[in-house]
């Protein structure tokens, strides 16, 4: 059913967030340690740029994680990122992590995905996942991704249905073909669902070390102008950056669209959360969770492992009762989920 299949999606990533960072006392393994033998002590996250508390990417991983150190008595840890880090960087704290004796290792963020490359090669009983990117062919590495242009088509449904100016905005933390995703099916979604409604589109950076996914100012200020512009729905896909994109929101009194969490429900957000209409939910809580458990079932996940709105792994959160309630709005989301379910619509990722 619609209401099942869109919840349920959020069930891992509401959990609470408290990272479990302490790592376990005993002595680093080598690469040539069974993955029976590290799999007894807990999962590594390597964040992405914006780290723990983004209320969005970062924290859905870290909800994954917490449920599997619950479930699995596990002691797993995370790592923050710094500014301005290379992919040397990155591949030593891969590398350090997986000579812990944690298992798996998971980049969190496309980033991760050179770094993950050349460190599962040295660690080949290790299991290694990175999250959205599929570029990685190797017996020990799971790539993790998500078909965002799914719920971004919603979402786009949602925010068609919504606008009174018939102008919404969309708001990209850095312009590369991950975001481009979410952005297609966010148009299409709406341009499928109300003819002459615009959609006002910015990107914030051109790379991620500019902060385009860490900085809130930015995305408060990107919010700022297509506010100015009339928009009366905003779509945030830039991880912490979209807390500004919601803040603005809030003050102008006009609906925010949030990603990858639930952020009606994000206590950091709490004082904004009548201005969050839904979020486009990304299942990476569950993505890490089942990671985590297959290695502990000696049945690694590997290869590409693909989450989309058939399966739960993509979604709208119902959290606001104004969402929830529209039964005009509600009617339309059930066509259209029934219509990418069966193939009748095709989602364009650019």
């Amino acid at each position: 059913m619609r209401r099942l299949s869109r919840i349920a999606v959020a069930g891992i990533a509401s959990a609470t967030l408290a990272v479990t960072a302490s790592a376990c006392g005993s002595s680093s393994t080598s690469s040539s340690s069974s993955s029976s033998d590290s799999a007894g002590k807990g999962l590594a996250l390597a964040y992405d740029v914006g780290g723990k508390g983004d209320q969005s990417f970062n924290d859905a991983a870290t909800a994954g994680m917490d449920k599997a150190d619950a479930e699995f008595g596990y002691k797993s840890t995370a790592v923050e990122p710094q500014d301005g880090e290379s992919d040397a960087d990155k591949s030593q704290r891969l590398e350090q992590l997986a000579k812990q004796g944690y298992n798996p290792v998971i980049g969190v963020g496309f980033a991760y995905a050179p770094a993950v490359k050349e460190v599962a090669a040295k660690f080949p009983k290790v299991t290694f996942g990175v999250v959205d990117d599929e570029q990685i062919t190797a017996d020990n590495v799971a790539d993790l991704v998500f078909t965002e242009e799914q719920g971004s088509y919603l979402a786009g449904v949602t925010a068609a249905l919504t606008t009174k100016t018939n102008v919404v905005g969309f708001v990209g933390g850095v312009d590369v073909p991950l975001i481009h995703k979410f952005e297609a099916g966010f148009k299409q979604g709406v341009e499928d669902t109300k003819k002459g409604v615009t959609v006002k589109s910015q990107y914030l950076t051109e790379t991620a070390q500019e902060g385009g996914f860490s900085s809130p100012d930015k995305g408060e200020n990107a919010a700022e102008g297509q506010i100015d512009a009339k928009a009366d729905v905003v779509y945030a896909a830039a991880g912490l950056s979209g807390q500004g994109v919601i803040k603005a929101a809030a003050a102008h009194k006009i609906w925010a669209i949030g990603v990858d969490s639930d952020q009606y429900k994000q206590d950091a957000l709490a004082k904004y959360k009548d201005s969050i209409l839904t979020s486009v939910l990304k299942d990476v809580a569950g993505a890490v969770y089942n990671l985590a458990k297959s290695v502990k079932d000696g049945k690694p996940e590997t290869g590409v492992v693909r989450a989309d709105l058939a399966s739960g792994g993509v979604g709208l959160a119902d959290s606001n009762p104004v969402f929830k309630d529209n039964a005009t709005l509600q009617a339309a989301l059930t066509k259209a989920e029934a219509g990418i379910k069966d193939g009748s619509i095709k989602v364009k990722t650019s």
